[in-house]
C-alpha cells in the first residue's frame, strides 16, 4: 500500500482561513485531469489543513475530551437570503413609543394559591379570579340584598355577573375602536 508523506509542497503556496476550515488552492490543474490525480490534490489540500490547525490552534484537554480553539473567520461568507426590510410600526407601537408605555413583562398563566399551597390558573377553569364562587357558605350584605330583590341566584352568582358585565363592556369597547378605526365613506 502507497503512503503518502505529511508535509506537502506546492509551487504556490495555499491561502487558510482557520475560523472556516478553509483553504484555497490557486495551484492550476491540468486540462482535463484524472480521478486519481483530482483524488491526489484533494489529499494534499486536506493534510495541509489540517498540519495547519496542528501547529497554529491552541489545543486543551478537558474532562470532556481534547479541544481546539480556532481563531475567527476571516472570509465573509454570503446570507442565503436577503437582509429583511425593516417593518413599519403599527398604530399603536408609534401611539405607545410617543406616549412612552412599555410593555409587560410577562407574568405567566399561573399564581401561587396561598391557602391550598398549589400553582392555579390566574383566570379560566379553576381560576383565581373565580375564587368564592364554590364557598358553601356566603357573606350577605343586607343593603344589597334589599337592593337586588328578585335577581336570579342571589349573592351566589354576583361575582359571575360582575366578570360577564366586565367582559360585556370591553366587547363593546373593541367594537368602538373598530369603528373609529374604519374608513369614512366606505
Amino acid at each position: 500500500m502507497f503512503c503518502s508523506s505529511v508535509t506537502v509542497t506546492k509551487p504556490i503556496p495555499y491561502t487558510f482561513d482557520l475560523g472556516n476550515l478553509l483553504i484555497t488552492d490557486s495551484n492550476p490543474l491540468p486540462p482535463n485531469p484524472s480521478q486519481a490525480h483530482l483524488s491526489s490534490v484533494a489529499r494534499d489540500c486536506a493534510q495541509a489543513l489540517i498540519n495547519q490547525l496542528l501547529t497554529t490552534c491552541p489545543i486543551t484537554s478537558s474532562s470532556e475530551g481534547v479541544l481546539m480553539t480556532l481563531p475567527p473567520p476571516t472570509t465573509p461568507l454570503p446570507r442565503e437570503k436577503p437582509v429583511p426590510a425593516e417593518k413599519e410600526k403599527t398604530k399603536w407601537e408609534k401611539f405607545a413609543e410617543k406616549k412612552g408605555i412599555k410593555d409587560k413583562k410577562k407574568e405567566g398563566k399561573l399564581v401561587f394559591d396561598e391557602e391550598t399551597g398549589e400553582w392555579v390558573p390566574k383566570w379560566g377553569y379553576k381560576g383565581k379570579n373565580k375564587e368564592g364562587e364554590g364557598d358553601w357558605i356566603v357573606e350577605v350584605d343586607e343593603e344589597k340584598e334589599k337592593q337586588g330583590k328578585g335577581e336570579d341566584g342571589g349573592v351566589r352568582s354576583e361575582g359571575r355577573r360582575e366578570r360577564k358585565e366586565k367582559v360585556r363592556r370591553n366587547e363593546r369597547r373593541q367594537r368602538a375602536n373598530e369603528r373609529k378605526e374604519r374608513p369614512k365613506g366606505g
